[in-house]
Order: C-alpha cells, then sequence, then structure tokens
C-alpha cells in the first residue's frame, strides 16, 4: 500500500470534507475528516495536512496537491512537472483526452480522444463546449451530438464493468487500465489524421506523468512526442473540454443501457444510496452479477452486502 501526505490550506481543508461528503468515514483522533474513495484512503488533519493511502494514491492526491512540494495545488496551470504545457498550447491543434466513470461504483470506464484544430476552438465555444462537470447529463448528450456532426477526429474506448473486474483481479490498478484506455484511444486519433501531426496531445491528469509512463512501459508502449499532462486540462482547453463531452455522454448512455438491462435506475457515484441500489441487484439477480454492472473492488460491494444482513 502507497502513501502520499500534501498539505493545504484550511479552506482547501474545507473544501476537500465536503468534496468527499458522500464517503465519510468516522475520522481518526485528531483529525478533520476521513473518506474513502475507489479504494483510496483520505484523512485530513487539523493541521492542514492530508494523508492518501492505497494502491494508488498520486491519482487521488494529485487533485488537491503538488506531489513533489507538498504546496497546495494553485489555481492557475503552472509547471509542476517537465510535461506541463505552455498557456499558448490551448490555442493550437491539440489532440485531447479525458474520461469519464473512474469514480462510479456501477458502469464502465469511458475514454474519449479527439483533434481540434486551432480553427475549430471558436465554434466548439459557440456550441457550448466547455468542462463537462459544470454541464448537466442533458445538456452534455446534446452538445455530443452537435460535435459528432462536425469534423473532428474522435476515438472512444469503453472499458465495460466485467473486462475492468477482470484486469483489477489481474492486479491492475485503475491507474494502469486508464493509461492504456487513453493511450488506446489517442493512438487510434493519431491513425485517424495521419500524416497530419497534431501541435501537442494534452491528456487530463490522473496521475504523476513518470507514473502514466511506467504504466507504458509495463505493456511495451510508449509516450507519443509532444505529450503534455495538467490537471483540470477541460477547464483550460476545448480539445480535452470535447473528449470530456463525449466520454461522459458515452458513460451516460451506457449507464442507461445497463439500468434498463436490471429493470431499475442504477445511480451514478458511489455513495450509500449506491450501496442500497446494490444489493437490490445482489438480491434480485444474484451476487455474481454484480460483475456485470459494478466495479466490485469499491468499498460499496461490502457494505452492500452488509445491507442484506439488515
Amino acid at each position: 500500500m502507497g502513501q502520499i501526505v500534501v498539505q493545504v490550506t484550511d479552506q482547501t481543508l474545507t473544501k476537500m470534507k465536503d468534496n468527499y461528503q458522500n464517503e465519510l468515514r468516522n475520522p481518526p483522533p485528531g483529525a478533520a475528516f476521513s473518506a474513502k474513495k475507489a479504494g483510496i484512503t483520505i484523512t485530513g488533519y487539523k493541521s492542514g495536512k492530508v494523508l492518501f493511502q492505497g494502491a494508488n494514491p498520486e491519482m487521488e492526491a494529485s487533485k488537491w496537491g503538488n506531489l513533489s512540494t507538498g504546496q497546495t495545488k494553485p489555481k492557475s496551470a503552472s509547471t509542476q512537472h517537465p510535461y506541463s504545457p505552455e498557456p499558448s498550447l490551448y490555442r493550437q491543434s491539440l489532440i485531447g483526452s479525458d474520461e469519464a466513470g473512474t469514480g462510479d461504483y456501477f458502469g464502465p470506464i469511458t475514454v474519449a480522444a479527439a483533434y481540434v484544430k486551432a480553427d475549430q476552438i471558436e465554434l466548439l465555444k459557440e456550441l457550448g463546449v466547455r468542462d463537462s462537470k459544470n454541464l448537466t447529463d442533458a445538456s452534455i448528450q446534446q452538445i455530443a451530438q452537435q460535435i459528432l456532426l462536425l469534423d473532428i477526429p474522435y476515438s472512444l474506448v469503453i472499458l465495460h464493468n466485467p473486462k475492468y473486474n477482470q484486469l483489477q483481479a489481474k492486479g491492475w490498478t485503475q491507474g494502469k487500465m486508464k493509461t492504456m484506455l487513453h493511450h488506446t484511444a489517442i493512438e487510434n486519433v493519431r491513425k485517424k489524421i495521419a500524416p497530419e501531426q497534431p501541435d501537442g496531445i494534452l491528456i487530463d491528469q490522473f496521475c504523476l506523468p513518470n507514473i502514466y509512463m511506467k504504466h507504458l512501459k509495463s505493456e511495451q508502449k510508449t509516450l507519443p512526442k509532444s505529450t503534455y499532462f495538467v490537471t483540470k486540462a477541460e477547464s483550460h482547453s476545448i480539445a480535452v473540454a470535447t473528449a470530456s463531452i463525449i466520454a461522459r455522454a458515452s458513460f451516460v448512455k451506457q449507464m442507461d443501457l445497463l439500468s434498463n438491462q436490471v429493470e431499475f435506475t442504477l445511480p451514478k457515484g458511489a455513495s450509500a444510496k449506491v450501496d442500497q441500489v446494490a444489493s437490490r441487484v445482489i438480491r434480485q439477480k444474484g451476487k455474481t452479477y454484480l460483475d456485470q454492472v459494478a466495479k466490485v473492488h469499491f468499498a460499496n460491494t461490502a457494505k452492500a452486502f452488509a445491507y442484506l444482513k439488515k
């Protein structure tokens, strides 16, 4: 089990507690809060130190702090490693990639990559393309349909639950799964636009670049030239925002298909409501059926079985 400590301000500590509201647990003595999300235990202390523990803690910790110095992450995309982009890159022709579904118990992981030319940026903005976290699912689906009508080369890769659980059982972390999904989607787009070359490739950073490249190396893959990483990339780059919307729209569609399959609505996220619905899946479909619709290594599985005993 790995662990990472970041130092944050009081304001960020409060924001973190609010963010993990649905995953809160009883905190240890001296802690401001404790939560568990996707197999990662997050413990925030009143001193401002936050401890991330789990198989791949840097993935979650990188959302909140500069892992190399322990300083609070700046709001702007400042240089934190050699693979950070210059702000001018966001206005150039880029392949951007992003994912959806990683923190959701039910449903697959969907990853999309899209090639947006510099002269297409303003049109996409007019269509409402922006950070998908600030859009409703209905708006995302509507904008995604408009994107698909444009000359935007893209690739969508879906890791369905049975394969996800199979890889996880083999020892793959979610970080490695996401790495290989991003790599596949990006390579698909590169092939589509060849021999044309983008000005750069921008990945919404979910782990440190050296970890990403380590995952690639384990599968005999290498990082393409001119690849950059930045957190919250969809708020900086229209290419990443476009990929984010395509990925999210696909995830929403897949959740609807799975809900139709089980004949009741499967909620998004990993909250207590999800635990209750998971217990309903077990009661009505059997415990092995969870493998078809859920990421079974999440703590929600154990909580679902606990509901059955009540």
